[in-house]
């Protein structure tokens, strides 16, 4: 007669105690990463050449008006007319000691849109008005070689 050990009983049921813990781990980590990703309106932003650094725009406190493609006004994420744009910049920037504020507008949105924007933004007492762009590629611009020597 062979031996033959004896195996306790095997549970039938998986624990998932383990799996709900990192479950809730990553619930809060969402939680508290989705609010940082939506920072106003998303645009296709003009390019330029030469840009301009503007860490501020990037501040948690930034007043930051969004301008569409078609036209539409947003201070920070929330849709805003334009006749009432000057007072709610005004709000925003009344117990702020840097005056200044950033305009976000799609490089296809009409310049006279942008115009009348930055004119109720100046109209609210802001001291400066920054435009916020994207650095254009460079293709095909390289160092001409140098002149030969001779």
């Amino acid at each position: 007669m062979a031996y033959k050990p004896s195996v306790g009983a095997q549970m039938s049921a998986p624990n998932v105690i383990p799996m709900a813990d990192i479950m809730l781990v990553l619930l809060i980590i969402f939680m508290v990463v989705t609010p940082m990703l939506s920072k106003g309106l998303t645009v296709e932003l003009a390019k330029v050449n030469n840009p301009s650094d503007m860490p501020d725009a990037d501040k948690d406190d930034a007043v930051i008006v969004g301008i569409s493609a078609s036209g539409d006004v947003y201070l920070g994420s929330t849709k805003s007319d334009l006749t009432q744009i000057s007072d709610q910049v005004k709000d925003r920037i009344s117990n702020k000691l840097d005056k200044t504020v950033f305009v976000k507008s799609d490089g296809r949105a009409k310049y006279g849109d942008v115009v009348k924007v930055v004119d109720e933004i100046r109209s609210a007492g802001v001291d400066n008005v920054g435009l916020i762009t994207d650095r254009a590629e460079q293709k095909g611009r390289t160092a001409p070689p140098p002149p030969p020597a001779g």
